[in-house]
């Protein structure tokens, strides 16, 4: 899937009511659903690595918690820098393990909505380096790009 279906999917799972159960949800939950993408990245090394990176260990089932603490503590971070000089309130409580968690969901559904393309991903990686894929979906599905779009505009 394209980036933009990976964000609105993180965001339409976090106002589904994650939002309700702690703070920052949505905000961790939109960015843990584009965060394997951050293999991208490799392009700064040169053109064929992001190619030989993309998909990668970003993209497993390994890799799944280590994106969500890294969205978890770039959260952290946000909430820091935003409660540094104020005394600003969350309107839900703020319990980093639940955020952490609802990160590691999102994430999966990125690993998930890669999988309906015909690129497909290799989830089970380094054990397994077979690639999976539902060919259900091109990179881009209008269908599921507009069901996200109501799903997060409709509440």
């Amino acid at each position: 899937m394209e980036p933009v279906t990976h964000f609105l999917a993180g965001a339409s799972l976090g106002r589904s009511g994650f939002n309700r159960k702690v703070a920052y949800a949505t905000l961790a939950m939109t960015l843990a659903a584009e965060a394997p993408d951050m293999d991208v990245l490799w392009a700064w090394v040169g053109p064929t690595a992001m190619l030989q990176h993309h998909r990668g260990w970003t993209h497993t089932l390994l890799g799944a918690p280590v994106m969500a603490t890294v969205v978890c503590g770039a959260v952290w971070l946000w909430h820091k820098w935003r409660t540094r000089k104020s005394t600003v309130k969350t309107a839900a409580p703020l319990n980093w393990g639940w955020i952490w968690f609802f990160a590691l969901l999102a994430d999966l559904s990125h690993i998930l909505l890669d999988y309906t393309n015909n690129y497909g991903v290799r989830p089970l990686a380094p054990f397994n380096n077979r690639w999976y894929t539902g060919s259900l979906v091109f990179i881009f599905e209008p269908l599921i790009f507009l069901a996200l779009v109501i799903a997060l505009i409709a509440p």
